[in-house]
């Protein structure tokens, strides 16, 4: 088991990563610090770009492409085995922290350039946050826990991954994931890769062992998507959330970063601008197989009472 039992202090039951960290706790002697993402939310300009260059350099077939949900510009929906890297679309009527706002009367078409007559300093009541969404390598990573084929490990640098030539596509990874990430691909396995296997992001895995920054926030313009030392990360996103607190923006918020939440703290953590279920994140989220232990202790308990039971039975009717 890469993961250790709990421990004094550690908040939940089941299994927990050591104070060394997941990869530690894996068996890397000789091991990085810890990478991850920090998606800042509020700089996101919904360009898709993370999308594009993660299914370019991992080979991951399009999806919604044609397929137009019709809800909002978002034609992906949600991860899954073929979209890798999921950039949200939230409309909202609310300003952001700090804004002046006001309800703008169109009146008329008129043959002005956008903004030249009406006051520049009034704007509509309306928003959008966007997201790149992505697998969150947690610490303690429940799709890694009930894989029975080793499948899932854990990298040097803590991240979680799949290897397709061993993933024997039983699906356990599936409902065990508390965020709804990892799904096995369908389609046409003429025409479209490791179908009926699990598949989610890797963290660039290949491009890591190389020194090189992960796809998706190498394509970022914004820098919406960092990347780097995990440790590092968390203290930019403070000094972040600090500096948006000043300019008002009091729904600023970190979702994932902190390593006493119900998965030991994400890899890839956010901030945002809304509470998390307004982005499709679940508010609390608990690592699947935090209950295992306890569970196979009392089927064990269960047995041996049933055992006893049965040896009673039998030694009473031989008399």
């Amino acid at each position: 088991m890469s993961l250790a039992d709990t421990g004094p202090g550690t908040g939940l039951p089941g299994f927990r990563a050591g104070a060394e960290g997941p990869a530690a706790d894996a068996g890397w002697t000789d091991r990085p610090a810890r990478k991850g993402f920090f998606t800042d939310t509020s700089i996101c300009i919904g360009c898709k770009a993370c999308e594009v260059a993660c299914k370019e350099w991992n080979g991951v077939p399009q999806d919604g492409l044609f397929e137009l949900l019709g809800s909002s510009y978002d034609n992906t929906g949600a991860l899954g085995a073929s979209t890798w890297r999921h950039v949200a679309f939230v409309e909202q009527r609310k300003p952001l922290g700090g804004q002046r706002t006001g309800v703008t009367d169109l009146g008329m078409p008129a043959f002005d350039k956008p903004g030249a007559v009406a006051d520049p300093d009034e704007r509509t009541d309306f928003r959008w946050l966007m997201s790149s969404d992505v697998c969150k390598h947690c610490t303690n990573a429940a799709c890694l826990d009930v894989c029975p084929t080793g499948a899932l490990f854990r990298t040097e640098f803590g991240t979680v991954v799949v290897q397709p030539d061993v993933c024997n596509g039983c699906g356990y990874c599936v409902p065990a994931c508390p965020y709804g990430v990892i799904e096995r691909r369908e389609g046409d396995a003429a025409h479209v890769p490791n179908v009926g296997v699990a598949q989610k992001c890797t963290l660039c895995y290949d491009r890591l062992r190389e020194d090189q920054t992960p796809a998706c926030a190498k394509a970022c313009p914004t820098e919406s998507i960092q990347f780097g030392d995990l440790d590092e990360l968390r203290q930019r996103a403070d000094r972040r959330v600090a500096a948006l607190h000043e300019q008002g923006v009091m729904d600023a918020r970190l979702y994932g970063n902190d390593p006493d939440d119900g998965v030991g703290g994400a890899g890839a953590f956010f901030l945002l601008l809304d509470e998390p279920e307004t982005y499709g994140l679940p508010p609390d989220p608990v690592v699947t197989t935090a209950d295992l232990p306890s569970m196979w202790r009392r089927a064990g308990l269960a047995a041996a009472g049933l055992l006893a039971a049965a040896a009673v039975a039998f030694v009473g009717r031989s008399r």
